[in-house]
């Protein structure tokens, strides 16, 4: 879910041109819990391949991927989540029961035959399976798009990266990365421009918005730190946060009060006990240097094995797939990071 601190946060709104030729370090289980959410039909069902197994994840991934990688010159590095902290338990077992609750709301729906209901409902209901997480892997090494296995968290990988000067942003709708000290986050790389609002009904229109650290740092008037103790204060992934405190609110009384533990004592005790805990893990993540950042070419003839014969996919749907990456090829533009950076 990553830390809700919208409304604190400063950031330009751009369009997709604006990042031509850009190196992003993309939040793989992020994107892809995306497209299990909002590729499905009219009644909410994911689409699936012949044999039943859901391919959403891969229409998404395939799709939104070469398009901007071959129409806007982007570099996308998937980075992968691994083993979770074990803080964040609490978190997934919370996630879980919001899933159970919206399948049993979308089947109540589908019986009584209102499909816009149940599409709201489902698109809450996606799972992102091991094999599908492979799945995702297999379709990027075939199209020739670097991913990346991390340790733990996803975006403290990919804001490692980005420190490092490997690629020039985050790509991921959450805010944590910025929490994991990367100079830049990119939300909302997306072709459609819209996004589908379960709990209001409604869809609304999307651009993509940069949001450099530096400046929401100057802006806010704190501290890298002083922002971690605004998002334990607001909750993160790891722990809850004080009931009645929002960004604002945290903010004002950071700016005040510093840190935690100069905070008034009635609002001290209400902080979880283990929040230095919390700021280790944002501070100090677990990230690995071992990794490699260059396209290799696409495999036309195991592409097609694996979207057509294994998924189902539509020959001539993966035929613009292929198109798309050699036309990547054929303009120079990609064999190694060094290139584009």
């Amino acid at each position: 879910m990553g830390v809700p601190l919208t409304p604190i946060i400063p950031r330009k709104v751009l369009t997709l041109e604006h990042f031509r030729g850009k190196w992003f370090a993309v939040d793989a289980n992020n994107v892809l819990y995306q497209f299990l959410a909002l590729i499905r039909t009219p009644d909410g069902k994911p689409l699936t391949s012949p044999t039943g197994e859901i391919t959403s994840h891969l229409v998404g991934l395939a799709f939104r991927a070469t398009k901007l990688i071959c129409d806007y010159e982007m570099r996308l590095v998937f980075v992968f989540d691994g083993k979770p902290h074990g803080l964040k338990a609490r978190e997934l077992m919370k996630r879980k029961e919001v899933r159970e609750k919206a399948y049993k709301e979308w089947v109540e729906a589908l019986k009584r035959g209102d499909y816009d209901a149940a599409f709201s409902k489902a698109v809450v209901t996606g799972v992102l399976t091991r094999k599908m997480v492979e799945d995702a892997k297999k379709l990027l090494d075939l199209l020739g798009i670097p991913w990346i296995q991390a340790p733990s968290d996803a975006e403290a990988q990919a804001a490692y990266m980005v420190s490092r000067g490997g690629v020039w942003a985050v790509n991921s709708r959450d805010y944590d990365s910025l929490l994991y000290g990367t100079p830049r986050l990119v939300r909302y790389l997306t072709i459609s421009g819209t996004e589908f609002l379960p709990s209001k009904g409604i869809v609304r229109r999307l651009q993509p918005e940069l949001i450099e650290l530096n400046n929401v740092l100057s802006t806010l008037n704190i501290t890298r730190e002083q922002l971690i103790d605004v998002a334990i204060l607001v909750g993160t992934d790891f722990n809850e946060g004080v009931k009645g405190i929002g960004p604002k609110t945290a903010l004002r009384l950071i700016r005040i009060y510093k840190r935690i533990e100069k905070l008034p004592a009635s609002i001290r005790d209400k902080v979880a006990p283990y929040y230095q805990e919390v700021r280790e893990i944002f501070l100090n993540p677990p990230v690995t240097t071992e990794y490699t950042l260059d396209y290799k070419r696409v495999d036309e003839e195991g592409l097609i094995r694996f979207l057509c014969d294994e998924k189902g996919f539509s020959p001539k749907r993966v035929e613009t797939l292929i198109s798309r990456m050699k036309r990547v090829h054929i303009k120079g533009a990609i064999y190694s990071m060094d290139e584009w950076i």
